[in-house]
């Protein structure tokens, strides 16, 4: 007589939520579905600030945040005996922001605003004036600070047990680099062969479509007004870059067709994993799904009967960013250098100069 599982009893919700659930979508594609992928972040940096002594059990951490790694934060801090301060993007929830306040965090929300650009340009204002109005608080600089890779191999530990072998490939978005770059590193280290394609909204800077406007464009952690120093990019070799509609169209379809409730950018690469995984059916495509649908409930999911048909839909394929259009372009990356600081990096080198990553 087999003997079931035994289901381990966690000391604390973190452990239970950090882990993600592996869903089989099709034949060459996974989903690792998170209720809030940002708990490996946080965790992992709260960890190893205080084993550094970098900051003290009672000391307030602060951030900017568009929603998943503010409740991620939050939850850290409860677990480990610090105080919680949020600078929250106009997107958060009155839902999310109860979470946040009753897990004790302070919360300053900036106001509404339909320019998401102005929206992250003044929550880091707030957070710069508060730093220098308290200089108790820690800044956690999740957009800058490479801390925030370290909780990520304990994924990569997970994804390498749970998809053994042959080639891999990362299909997730792009937002502070951390995720899928702390992903991907510790599975190339060990030699796995393994693809890491982004997924960037029209109006990021981080790979050169800020002269784009995407006028329902609500994806605001996938993609930058700011350059994002946590973003490494020469770990990427696709990228694609996906209008709201079809971020949309990857959301309602995911649900639709698997029954999994998922944000916007969980449905901009689902969409994307598909076009790829049909190009190349002999790799494991590994969609990142970074938290649930449920803060797009009105703005995405109450229109379902709006969405694009997934099926019908592809991207205009380009070799130089000088030829990026919307709705959809894919180009590949070629694991080359950016430098967000410059004009010039728009007009990058055709793919076809590049030099062709072995993964």
């Amino acid at each position: 007589m087999r003997t079931a599982p035994v289901p381990p009893v966690h000391e604390h919700i973190t452990d239970a939520l950090k882990a993600p659930d592996l869903i089989r979508l099709g034949d060459a594609v996974v989903l690792a579905r998170f209720e809030t992928l940002k708990v490996y972040a946080a965790l992992g940096a709260v960890r190893a600030l205080l084993e550094r002594g970098t900051v003290v059990p009672g000391q307030t951490l602060v951030d900017s945040s568009s929603g998943i790694y503010a409740l991620a934060l939050a939850m850290a801090c409860h677990r480990h005996g610090l105080r919680c301060h949020i600078v929250a993007s106009t997107t958060v929830d009155t839902a999310m922001r109860a979470q946040l306040e009753v897990l004790g965090a302070t919360v300053d929300q900036m106001p509404p605003s339909q320019d998401l650009r102005l929206d992250q340009e003044r929550r880091v204002r707030r957070v710069r004036q508060l730093i220098a109005d308290r200089p108790d608080m820690y800044w956690m600089r999740q957009y800058h600070d490479p801390v925030h890779y370290a909780g990520y191999r304990e994924f990569a530990d997970l994804v390498d047990a749970a998809l053994p072998g042959g080639p891999l490939t990362v299909v997730g978005a792009v937002g502070t680099g951390s995720s899928t770059g702390g992903l991907v590193q510790p599975l190339r280290e060990r030699g796995r062969r393994v693809r890491l394609v982004g997924v960037q909204p029209f109006g990021s800077v981080t790979f050169g479509s800020e002269g784009f406007s995407d006028p329902e464009a609500i994806i605001a952690g996938i993609g930058s007004s700011i350059p994002f120093g946590n973003v490494r990019h020469g770990l990427y070799d696709t990228l694609h870059w996906v209008d709201f509609r079809h971020a949309m169209a990857g959301a309602v379809g995911l649900l639709r067709d698997h029954a999994v409730f998922a944000g916007l950018s969980s449905g901009a690469a689902h969409l994307v994993a598909g076009w790829e995984a049909a190009r190349q059916p002999e790799r494991v495509h590994l969609v990142i799904g970074a938290d649930t649908g449920h803060r797009y409930t009105e703005r995405v999911f109450a229109r379902h009967r709006e969405a694009l048909d997934p099926r019908g839909l592809k991207p205009h394929q380009i070799t130089s960013l000088a030829d990026l259009s919307l709705p959809w372009s894919v180009m590949e990356w070629g694991r080359r250098s950016h430098d967000v600081s410059s004009p010039s990096a728009r007009r990058t080198v055709p793919a076809s100069t590049a030099k062709e990553p072995t993964a």
